[in-house]
């Protein structure tokens, strides 16, 4: 097995670099001695692992046990590559399931360090069945609400990757750091070196993000603070509407009033929990408030061009007047990102965390539909609830988007948000493009902005298919009924919200 380099911190340190001087606390597994030379009688193995004992001061390739980073106390298991290349074996796996374990049985998140090269050769099949083990105690976390994020190190190959690193909640790597699954002594030799590190990983969707190492402890403390575990959350309030090209926005208008014209109102049946937050500019007063309302649109060619006005604030402007703290879930874990889409978890100014899912006015693509679908399957696994903001098109229609299983994506994506057991809030900010909009929609809590639409079909191509002449494109969105005021008037919408 390969040494530790000069510049590979100890599996001791890696943890100080997150615990500070808040400390840890090792734990360590009842004795479970190994044969002479290990289940196979590897001759040499005893001296192998004494020396790697000798030159890292450690027993086994993985210590773990319990310490607080920043405020938030955790299980951490961290990888000595400098012990046989922080391969696994069989006490390398009593450790790993104890450390697991150890989160079930106090109720902790568990934050691994990983730095391996995968399975012990010198202990065959016992080594590789460790995997087995391992994955069996992630899923027994995961059954429990309890999150996993895994800090993967130089280097993180082979079944380590496959279950400690990829198999966490989120995933954070260190700049640099040789990821994959494929070692680099048995790759194709003509293989690209850039897939297997972080930022290859990055790009391909299977890292959430790449910290460098003096910001990793503020992000795993911000990572746990929104992952948790956390009891009975309420619903993620409803976002304020943001102006329109300088321009300032009603206050929300009730069902009951909706079709009158932009008259203020708080939202009949506003969800528990939808009222304004404390975070930065989310829902605290302000000079757009309390100008003078922008009318809702008088036509549905009115509504439509609304929406697509290239001036209208988009999702990143209401993310970033909602949340203090963004933190971002990267990919599909399938080999594909979406630009257009944006998800993972944030912190309201009052501590509050809530996911997120938001649209960005491109078509989405099926690896969009997939990251969204991973999101509310996790917050809902952890208690989280989950605000989505609308504003597409409609899905991708093009040929790679079919090969890439659009109709699977989007079936999954109304899946997640029909099983979901937290709370689901809407906001419709611009276009509601068909299916591909609704999937994100929760059925019974969405919301629409003065500057937005949802309708079953463009009103272009409405027109289109019952043979209308273009000059009657205006005409056909009246019918389609995809005003705000319409959309509430329907029952589709709860509130414009202002």
């Amino acid at each position: 097995m390969p040494d530790a380099g000069p510049d590979r911190a100890t599996a001791r340190k890696a943890i100080a670099l997150l615990t500070g001087a808040a400390g840890f606390t090792e734990h360590r597994p009842p004795p479970s001695p190994l044969p002479p030379d290990g289940p196979l009688g590897w001759a040499g193995y005893d001296a192998a692992r004494e020396r790697a004992s000798a030159r890292t001061g450690e027993e086994e390739s993985v210590l773990y046990g319990t310490g607080v980073v920043g405020d938030r106390a955790c299980v951490l298991l961290s990888f000595e590559f400098g012990f046989l290349g922080g391969s696994l074996g069989r006490q390398t796996g009593d450790r790993l399931a104890a450390a697991y374990e150890l989160a079930l049985a106090r109720r902790l998140p568990l934050v691994a360090l990983v730095a391996t090269g995968g399975s012990r050769m010198q202990e065959g099949m016992i080594a590789l069945t460790q995997l087995q083990r391992v994955a069996a105690a992630s899923v027994r976390l995961r059954a429990a609400g309890l999150p996993q994020i895994a800090v993967v190190r130089d280097p993180t190959t082979g079944g380590g990757w496959a279950t400690v690193g990829a198999g966490a909640d989120v995933v954070l790597a260190l700049p640099g750091a040789q990821v994959g699954f494929a070692g680099s002594r048995v790759r194709p030799p003509d293989a690209d070196p850039y897939a297997y590190s972080a930022e290859g990983q990055f790009e391909a969707g299977q890292v959430d993000a790449v910290v460098p190492a003096d910001e990793l402890t503020a992000a795993v403390t911000h990572w746990l603070r929104a992952l948790g575990p956390h009891e009975d959350l309420p619903a993620a309030p409803v976002p304020r509407a943001l102006s329109v090209a300088g321009a300032p926005v009603p206050r929300a208008l009730s069902a009951a009033g909706a079709g009158t014209g932009a008259g203020a109102g708080t939202g009949a049946g506003a969800a528990k929990g939808s009222g304004a937050g404390t975070g930065p500019g989310a829902g605290t007063p302000s000079a757009a408030d309390s100008g003078p309302a922008v009318p809702l649109p008088e036509t549905g060619r009115e509504a439509v061009a609304r929406a697509r006005d290239p001036r209208r604030p988009r999702a990143e402007a209401y993310l970033a007047d909602y949340f203090a703290v963004r933190l971002p879930l990267h990919g599909d874990r399938s080999g594909s990102t979406d630009p257009g889409l944006l998800c993972g978890f944030g912190l309201r100014g009052d501590g509050q965390p809530v996911a997120y899912v938001a649209q960005c006015g491109t078509p989405t693509r099926p690896a969009g539909y997939r990251a969204a679908a991973r999101t509310i399957r996790l917050a809902d696994r952890l208690g989280v609830p989950v605000l989505t903001l609308v504003d597409t098109p409609g899905a991708a229609n093009d040929a790679e988007a079919e090969r890439a299983g659009a109709g699977a994506a989007i079936a999954d994506t109304f899946a997640a948000v029909a099983a979901a057991r937290v709370p689901v809030t809407t906001l419709v900010i611009g276009e509601g493009g068909s299916g591909g909009a609704l999937a994100l929609a929760a059925p019974d809590n969405t919301h629409v902005t003065v500057d937005s639409y949802f309708s079953v079909i463009a009103p272009e191509l409405a027109a289109a298919i019952l043979k209308r002449p273009p000059s009657e494109t205006g005409a056909t969105a009246d019918q389609l009924r995809l005003r705000p005021q319409d959309l509430v008037d329907l029952g589709f919408a709860r509130s414009i919200v202002g």
